[in-house]
């Protein structure tokens, strides 16, 4: 792999103008080390850095690109929509279209199309709250829903990277209010005991209970299964129970690890859900939804506000429908064979190296945690992975020309594009990588 001085001076270039240079903190390299590498094109499975290096791709973007980066169809969609116009602030048959695909694959009735997921679970909060007329949310240590002040608390994902600074994103750090932390009760995810002596305590405070379907931003989390029970139905029956709300947040799951996200899998019908990624695309935006009787309380119909100058962008809503209808039971088939496939041999080159780990999936993302030795199934547990050791398979894959999410808390994204001709270069490189983290540990 080549020297990268286009990406160092295109960083230092950026620190100038850019708070630590980057405009999502994962994307410094704190958690890893080393300069970030700039991207100039992608194209399939592969990304090309400042330098021209080719890399194979396994960020995709942070979840969006399931068919690839610059799929053809989808290019052919945005330029033709882009060349009537960007950007009207008025209806579009675009954005409708986007919203009948979503609510044919969701248990949903109706949705609201945003701009981003934080707008998504901001909106949703906000709507949980009107519905119920109570303030208070419970959330998961570790369950990342946007940077939404009220769901900073316990955040995991980027907030984890930063090490020593994620303590100071957690209530009563800067910029999060007390008083707005004192409304969020947090649980470790799937702990059933804390969830119901939570709301043994503030029952009739509780508007809703938000979890991620199948976490992904403390590394994947897989929700248990107790006595026959789902995690996230035992969540929708404690939330009624006391009259609260259950919210599923599938911004990163949502159309990605099924059709229909994490609920083609449990078969769990929230009350109400947030979308993005997949169903964008890879352009800006995301969604919020529920039954008719939920979604009529929002304006102009309803009490509760909500609004957006660019939500349901034409160019962004026709690449959000034609990724969606793209995504046939084919591509899904060949996503699960293929990181299946790499799993197993991740799990091969570690294990040959003495390198402990466990992997955690939700079908074609899935989660490495080196050096952790027995099962990760909540926040505390993802922070036994060593970090070091990380670091240095991370680095030896990056040299190999393999491109990982520079951060042990974050997933690993596969495409339609990933062949086994692709995936036989990742594994190819495993070996080296993994002896470097033994080294590492």
């Amino acid at each position: 792999m080549q020297p990268v001085p286009a990406s160092e001076e295109l960083f230092a270039r950026a620190k100038r103008v850019i708070p630590g240079g980057v405009n999502s903190p994962v994307r410094a390299y704190r958690a890893v080390g080393g300069t970030p590498r700039f991207i100039t094109s992608a194209k399939g499975a592969f990304v090309t850095d400042a330098d021209g290096n080719e890399l194979v791709d396994l960020v995709g973007s942070w979840g969006p690109m399931i068919l690839g980066h610059a799929h053809p169809q989808v290019l052919d969609a945005v330029q033709a929509t882009a060349a009537r116009g960007t950007s009207f602030g008025a209806p579009t048959q675009a954005e409708v279209e986007l919203a009948e695909l979503i609510v044919e694959r969701t248990p949903i009735e109706m949705v609201r199309l945003v701009n981003s997921g934080t707008e998504a679970t901001m909106s949703v909060l906000r709507l949980a709250r009107g519905i119920t007329g109570r303030n208070k949310i419970v959330k998961f240590a570790g369950c990342y829903h946007g940077h939404v002040d009220s769901l900073l608390v316990a955040a995991g994902s980027g907030v984890a990277t930063l090490g020593d600074a994620a303590s100071r994103a957690v209530p009563a750090g800067p910029g999060v209010p007390d008083a707005v932390a004192a409304d969020t009760l947090v649980a470790p995810y799937n702990d059933r005991a804390a969830v119901e002596k939570i709301f043994a305590e503030h029952g009739d405070e509780i508007a809703c209970i938000i979890t991620e379907a199948s976490p992904g931003n403390m590394g994947v989390i897989e929700p248990g299964t107790e006595n026959g029970e789902h995690f996230n139905a035992f969540l929708k029956r404690t939330a009624h129970a006391h009259g609260a709300l259950f919210v599923s947040d599938e911004v990163m799951t949502g159309f990605r690890v099924t059709r229909s996200g994490q609920f083609g899998k449990d078969g769990v019908e929230p009350d109400l859900m947030t979308f993005g990624k997949v169903m964008g695309g890879g352009f800006p935006t995301a969604a919020f939804g529920g039954s008719t009787a939920h979604m009529l309380h929002l304006s102009p119909v309803g009490g509760v506000y909500q609004a957006g100058t660019l939500s349901g962008n034409p160019v962004a809503s026709v690449a959000g429908a034609t990724t969606l209808k793209l995504c046939t039971d084919d591509v899904y088939s060949h996503l699960d064979a293929m990181s299946a496939k790499l799993q197993q041999a991740v799990t091969t080159a570690l294990q040959a190296f003495g390198v402990p780990h466990v992997i955690n999936t939700a079908n074609s993302m899935f989660s490495v945690f080196l050096g952790a030795e027995s099962a990760v199934t909540n926040y505390e547990q993802a922070q036994t992975q060593s970090q070091e050791a990380f670091a240095a398979f991370f680095h030896s894959m990056l040299d190999q020309g393999i491109y990982l999410p520079p951060s042990g808390y974050e997933c690993w994204f596969l495409s339609a594009a990933h062949d086994e001709n692709v995936v036989g270069r990742v594994i190819d490189a495993l070996p080296k990588a993994a002896a470097a983290a033994r080294k590492a540990l």
